[in-house]
């Protein structure tokens, strides 16, 4: 066997350690973490993210070079805050365990991250930048941030929808998030916000701007749109609702369309984003599976 192959193995090994010694480390957060995504939409799909990290190192192994050496002291800069994070976590008495539990996420994601730099090199770490940096979704949103978040995607889905009220032709009075139409009143309140489904499609906007595109800026602009789409097509889905209900039946708003029809306006929104990824693979060839440089050729064992 290679002696580099037997080295990078050996490595792969530690790095295992490292990461369940990490999660053994964490395991109470972890518990609650679970508990929180499946109660929570806003945090459902973080019981996704690790996988989907984990795929993206195995579909991008052939780019680790195995023969880097370990790198402790630039580990350090993400086992430092790594401890920070956590020791906030642990002192913050002020803090709601919401943001409590976003802190121990943020110090366990550092701790793996640092695991990854110290085992197989800052290069290599490079290279797998983006499944490391994808972790990152497994952290709960803080709450103050959420908020935000909510008020944006509740500001820009009402002005959305003003516009496409305005383009239907309907009579709409527009108070703030509340639109007065003949026959009813609705709120754009925080539940109609579609923060669940919005961050399903910037997690998928981000992963296909990332194998399908090779220019940052193709990537930006991909991405850029992507969040600019969890904005119409949710004020598509207010807009829509609340013409069926007036005009049609008032059950609309209460049926399934409303309640579970969050993936209908998801499809809707990636079809709109069709015509934009297709123009953006123009002049794109297929993605190069090993992009490692060519080492010399060794003389085969006699």
């Amino acid at each position: 066997m290679n002696s580099a192959k037997r080295v990078s193995q050996s490595r792969v090994l530690y790095y295992l350690i490292w990461v369940l010694c990490s999660l053994g480390l964490f395991f109470r957060p972890i518990l609650d973490l679970v508990h929180l995504a499946w109660q929570d939409d806003t945090a459902s799909h973080i019981l996704l993210i690790p996988f989907i990290s984990a795929w993206l190192l195995l579909s991008e192994r052939d780019l680790v070079q195995p023969d880097e050496g370990f790198s402790f002291l630039p580990a350090l800069s993400f086992l430092v805050p790594s401890i920070l994070a956590a020791f906030l976590a642990l002192k913050c008495d002020s803090c709601s365990s919401h943001d409590r539990l976003s802190a121990y996420m943020l110090a366990l994601i550092l701790l793996i991250i640092a695991g990854f730099v110290c085992c197989f090199g800052v290069s290599n770490a490079k290279r797998s930048s983006f499944a490391l940096a994808f972790l990152l979704f497994a952290i709960p949103i803080p709450e103050m941030i959420l908020n935000k978040i909510i008020y944006w995607l509740q500001a820009g889905s009402a002005a959305i929808a003003e516009v496409l009220f305005s383009l239907s032709g309907a009579p709409v009075l527009r108070e703030g998030f509340v639109f007065r139409l003949p026959n009813m009143s609705i709120e754009v309140a925080q539940e109609c916000s579609g923060i669940r489904s919005s961050l399903a499609l910037l997690i998928l906007a981000l992963l296909v701007a990332h194998f399908s595109f090779r220019p940052i800026w193709k990537k930006a602009v991909f991405v850029a749109a992507g969040l600019g789409m969890m904005l119409i097509k949710n004020g598509i889905r207010i807009a829509t609702l609340t013409l069926l209900a007036n005009y049609v039946n008032p059950q609309f708003l209460y049926g399934r369309l409303h309640h579970q029809g969050g993936v209908v306006f998801f499809l809707i929104g990636l079809a709109l984003l069709w015509p934009l990824y297709l123009y953006l693979r123009m002049g794109e060839s297929p993605l190069p599976t090993d992009t490692r440089p060519i080492g010399r050729v060794l003389p085969a064992e006699k």
